[in-house]
Formats: structure tokens, C-alpha cells, sequence
């Protein structure tokens, strides 16, 4: 398989992308940007309304609205102001077909090093209405709704493993299952055959199936910890791969100062797969 290519550098710690009205979105922390880049290369930047450097992601509604996390739940109006959607906070968040909003969240400070607590997941109904629909989640992070709008699985970044759970037609969850164990994960992207890209634990990130079989494994050895992927492009076939770099032997604390504090070492990357994206984001 080719080598990715570097689309942009120069970065915080870009997270939580999105393929959007032809344009690949991702947040921009530390920086605390909302950045969008074109077929072309051009891009826009938007700020963020949260004041926080760290924690937060954005997704879509389907009515095209641009949601953003943080200590609330934050939308987009036509004239580029933010509102209150919800006063639910959370770190990671995926909309699905029906305008439900999936936000997961820890009541912990990660980054001052407090220790760690269990996670949850919480629904944010079109009508306002929020509720746990999951709990004891270890350190939840990227989420993923498969196309069926059937199927939601969470990394679970502290134990190592996706979790997968079925999508009730109020939108609660249940059957709560492992998807895939051994891992790194944090942001996920599904594909049309229903694997999902993932960060492992040996800096690469790999396609892995239901079950844990690896179908594909590359090597970012060169560019830093992978912090977030999507399926993008004309026709979801370019894998976006978001990085920054993190030593794993510096504490957490050590690692977010220097991220914060020294050169900015994000980028991302870009590589041309066989399988197309699919669901959402």
C-alpha cells in the first residue's frame, strides 16, 4: 500500500474529522479552530466557540447545522454566531440520520491529571430531551453509527478495545458487546463493508472486522500518534489519518504541556483506499 501523504502540518492536535459538503472539517485544538480544507487545498477556518484548548469535536445535523462539544452542546446558525443546543457538555459526539446527537464524556480532569473515572454516553433527542444511555464507559472517544443507523460503537481508549451496542428505535442502546480489543483507539472511522479504522497500540493504525480480525496495518511511526481518522473525498475512498505527536514514555500532563506549550507537530495525512466510507460520520 502507498506511503500517506501529508496534506497539511503545522497543527495543535487536529481531531474529530468530518467529510462535508465536499470539504474535509476537523478541530483544531489548542489552536481553537474549526478548519476546513478543500479538493483543491484551499482553507477556511472558523473559530471555535468553546474557551478551552482541549475536548472538544463537531459533527452535522442532517438539516446541515454544525454541532460542536465542549462544555455545552453548541449550533452553528446561517449568520456563523453559536448557540446553546443543549446545555449536555461532552468530548466526543455523532449524529445519526434521525437528529439524535450520541455525546460521550468522563467527569474527570485528563488534562490535570486527576484520576480516572468511568464514562458515559448520552442522547440529545431532536425535541432537547437528554439521557445516559450507556455507562462504565473507559475513557470513551470516537463513535461511529453504522449506515443501517442500527449499530453504534465507542472506542473505549483505557481498555483498549471498541465497543459495539444496537441502536433501539428511541434511540437507546443495548446488547452491548465487544467489537474489537488490543487496540489504541481513539477517533474511528467505519467503511462500507463495516470495518472500522483504528489506531493501535504500536503506533499504526489498522482495518479491523467485528471480532478483531486485522485486514490492513500501516506504520506511523514517522508522523506521531494518530489521534482521529475519516473516509472522505468525491467517491470516501481517502483516508484521512490526524496526528500529533505523544511519548508514550511523559506522563499525560507532560505530554499535553509540551503540545500546548512547544512547536505545533500536527498534521494531516492523506491515502487512497479500496473501500469507500460509510454511516456516520
Amino acid at each position: 500500500m502507498p506511503e500517506p501523504k501529508v496534506l497539511l502540518d503545522g497543527l495543535g492536535i487536529p481531531e474529530s474529522p468530518r467529510w462535508h459538503d465536499g470539504r474535509l472539517w476537523f478541530a483544531n485544538w489548542i489552536d481553537q479552530q474549526i478548519v476546513s480544507v478543500g479538493a483543491d487545498g484551499d482553507v477556511e477556518v472558523v473559530p471555535s466557540p468553546s474557551a478551552h484548548p482541549m475536548g472538544w469535536s463537531i459533527d452535522w445535523l442532517p438539516d446541515g447545522s454544525l454541532l460542536t462539544t465542549g462544555d455545552k452542546l453548541r449550533r452553528r446558525g446561517p449568520d456563523g454566531s453559536f448557540t446553546e443546543y443543549s446545555g449536555q457538555g461532552g468530548n466526543e459526539i455523532v449524529a445519526d440520520g434521525h437528529g439524535n446527537v450520541y455525546l460521550n464524556g468522563a467527569d474527570f480532569d485528563f488534562a490535570g491529571g486527576e484520576a480516572p473515572r468511568p464514562g458515559y454516553i448520552r442522547l440529545v433527542t431532536p425535541d432537547g430531551t437528554v439521557r445516559e444511555v450507556a455507562d462504565d464507559i473507559q475513557f470513551p472517544n470516537g463513535m461511529v453509527i453504522s449506515p443501517d443507523d442500527r449499530t453504534l460503537v465507542v472506542s473505549e481508549s483505557f481498555a483498549g478495545r471498541l465497543t459495539a451496542f444496537d441502536i433501539a428505535a428511541d434511540g437507546g442502546l443495548s446488547n452491548r458487546r465487544t467489537f474489537a480489543d488490543g487496540l489504541g483507539p481513539d477517533g474511528i472511522c467505519v467503511d462500507a463493508d463495516g470495518a472500522i479504522w483504528v489506531s493501535a497500540a504500536d503506533s499504526s493504525i489498522v482495518r479491523v472486522t467485528e471480532g478483531g480480525e486485522i485486514l490492513q496495518r500501516i506504520d506511523l511511526s514517522e508522523h506521531g500518534a494518530c489521534f482521529a481518522l475519516a473516509l472522505g473525498g468525491p467517491d470516501r475512498r481517502t483516508l484521512y489519518i490526524l496526528t500529533a505527536e505523544w511519548r508514550s514514555a511523559d506522563s499525560i500532563t507532560d505530554n499535553l504541556d509540551r503540545l500546548v506549550n512547544g512547536p505545533r507537530t500536527g498534521e494531516v495525512l492523506s491515502l487512497e483506499v479500496a473501500v469507500p466510507g460509510a454511516g456516520r460520520p
